[in-house]
């Protein structure tokens, strides 16, 4: 029936703005400091080398989309190259990604209100989950439109902070910190000042950062032009890395000596309340504050898209299945919300432990929907050769680099076991994974 097809109502500039909100995350804003406290200034290393890998990961996403106009997200494709069971685990297991990573930008949105106005944190954060829903039940073009203003509050808060930086580092601009000047990348320490360890213990919150880089894979079945716009946004990535990543820490910390920075709180507030700028703390919290709201709804279109996909695939229930007659999938948008304000009011009971476990859980679930499109992309070159040699978006350097970025992925994994902040989040990710395999044998078993 045609009313049970999504609608391809999102356009190129809705496409470019998503593709830019899903590589501008809270993990930039927010966990930018973290990183840098325990890597110095070799965390641009660190968002160069995550952020170079998951463009090799997109170009894999984006070939195989292309490849089968079927394809709505690269749940289909690991159902077909890898199996039921792939697709089973990862569709549900990319759900619950975003479910994790929404339950702490939404609870942060209650956070940043009351910056401005003293009332319980669990009030706004709720308004905003109830308004961002009503919002998606009505069309896909509000989602469009809702992400695209708030990417361009993030782009122009990013932009406006490389430029202030460089004429400061021109001009030789004196701050109560000291002179900015690129010198400050070295002289407090070096650029390894906790040595290979505090690199190697910055990857985690730096993979947080890129969290929904993928996005543009899964809004690939509501683009109009699919062959032309995923493509475009896929191959702009690297560009929007070198400059809202590398370029803005590097700005930051050539403003601001790396030792001089606090990780409880977001570089982005202290450097601008070093440039003199009254009014900078109250303008940096408005931004944080859209960009959680824009994450949080990055994450209910992308959990409701998903749970509609799983169930017309009969991988789900089949309630999920329906769409509203705005061919929005209604019953998932809810049934997320739901799940989503429960999650919330847990940060709010656990708000010293629950946002660190949350994000590490949900950064190790994201690399496995990452390594999942790297295999699939592998198995898909050795079983049809024929439609890679008809690619007009072939991956480059595949299958080499497909290897060489699980490794890196698996290395991850093993640097969050030996760091003791997120050695308990990577204990307790097996659990997700042992339920699902269960339901799935289950399942299997009707």
């Amino acid at each position: 029936m045609e009313q049970q097809e999504l609608k391809r109502d999102l356009k190129n500039r809705h496409v470019q703005l998503i593709a830019i909100g899903g590589t501008i995350g809270t993990g930039l804003f927010l966990g930018s400091g973290a990183a840098i406290e325990k890597a110095g200034p070799s965390v641009i290393f660190v968002y160069l080398i995550i952020g170079i890998s998951l463009f090799f990961v997109m170009r894999s996403l984006g070939e195989m989309l292309l490849s089968n106009a079927g394809y709505q997200s690269f749940i289909d494709f690991a159902t077909d190259y890898i199996g039921n069971w792939a697709g089973y685990v990862t569709g549900w297991t990319y759900w619950f990604c975003w479910i994790m990573t929404a339950m702490a930008d939404i609870i942060a949105v209650g956070v940043y209100v009351r910056f401005w106005f003293d009332i319980p944190q669990w009030i706004p954060a709720l308004v905003c989950l109830v308004v961002l829903l009503g919002l998606n039940l009505l069309t896909v073009k509000l989602f469009g439109e809702l992400e695209f203003w708030f990417a361009i509050i993030k782009v122009i808060t990013i932009i406006a902070l490389i430029v202030i930086g460089i004429v400061m580092i021109i001009t030789g601009f004196q701050t109560d910190n000291g002179f900015v000047s690129i010198s400050n990348l070295w002289e407090h320490g070096g650029f390894f000042p906790n040595g290979m360890t505090g690199f190697l213990f910055a990857f985690q919150m730096v993979v947080f950062s890129f969290v929904g880089v993928e996005l543009v894979g899964v809004s690939a079945a509501e683009t109009a032009n699919p062959k032309k716009n995923i493509p475009s946004a896929i191959n702009k990535i690297p560009v929007r890395i070198l400059l809202f990543y590398v370029g803005a820490i590097f700005v930051i910390l050539c403003i601001n000596p790396w030792t001089e920075l606090n990780a409880s709180s977001s570089p982005f507030v202290q450097v601008f309340s070093l440039v003199g700028i009254p009014v900078a703390a109250g303008i940096i919290n408005f931004v944080v504050l859209t960009s959680a709201a824009s994450a949080g709804n990055s994450g209910l279109f992308s959990t409701s898209r998903n749970m509609f996909n799983l169930s017309k695939n009969r991988q789900g229930p089949k309630l999920f299945a329906k769409l509203n007659k705005n061919h929005v999938p209604s019953n998932a948008l809810i049934t997320s919300a739901v799940v989503l304000s429960i999650g919330a009011l847990l940060s709010y009971v656990l708000p010293d432990t629950a946002f660190s476990i949350v994000t590490t859980i949900s950064a190790i679930c994201f690399i496995w929907v990452w390594s999942i499109i790297l295999i699939a992309h592998l198995i898909y070159l050795k079983k049809r050769p024929d439609l890679h040699r008809k690619s007009k978006f072939k991956a480059p350097l595949a299958p080499f680099i497909n290897y060489v970025v699980l490794l890196l992925f698996a290395a991850i994994i093993v640097i969050m076991f030996v760091a003791d902040e997120t050695r308990p989040a990577l204990l307790l990710t097996p659990v997700w994974f042992i339920i699902l395999f269960f339901w799935y044998g289950m399942r299997n078993q009707k």
